[in-house]
């Protein structure tokens, strides 16, 4: 039997060769998967951590403000976010024409032009007014979106 003698050049290009091309071949431990399209993320939720920049960049609002005002959810592929601030609601919006604060609003202040928000709720998307003692909703002034939020609220997030 015959051997051949490697000289250690080669093995030592051999044994570089074959670790650059483990390296480059060689799949990361941890891929996160990306947040949307998920059904389990269609519903409102806190901001994750990995998505704090993005939410903050869009609503230009201080990393340190998301992870206790905004939300994000998932409409299909899209990620969608929501910054909650005065009168700005990341619920569902209320499309009822009845309401009981609205009725009880009335009842106390008979043909009030305009019923506040602490009695109707920031989620209705119509304006109130009181004829006589009777609560009425008025023109639309929020639209909603196919799943019920309101539209004006959520943005794209990049």
């Amino acid at each position: 039997m015959k051997t051949t003698r490697v000289s250690g050049a080669a093995a030592l290009l051999f044994s570089v060769l074959w670790v650059w091309g483990s390296a480059v071949t060689a799949s990361p431990a941890y891929s996160a998967p990306a947040y949307c399209p998920n059904p389990a993320h269609a519903r409102p939720a806190k901001v994750p951590p990995g998505l704090v920049a993005a939410v903050a960049a869009a609503f230009n609002i201080d990393k340190s403000a998301v992870p206790n005002t905004a939300f994000v959810r998932c409409v299909g592929a899209t990620l969608m976010g929501c910054y909650v601030g005065a009168n700005l609601d990341c619920d569902k919006g209320n499309t009822r024409r009845v309401l009981p604060g609205s009725t009880a609003w009335c009842r106390s202040n008979p043909d009030a032009t305009n019923i506040p928000m602490v009695a109707t709720g920031h989620e209705t998307v119509y304006e109130w007014s009181c004829k006589g003692k009777r609560a009425v909703a008025g023109k639309q002034v929020m639209q909603v979106d196919p799943r019920g939020y309101i539209a004006d609220n959520w943005k794209v997030i990049h």
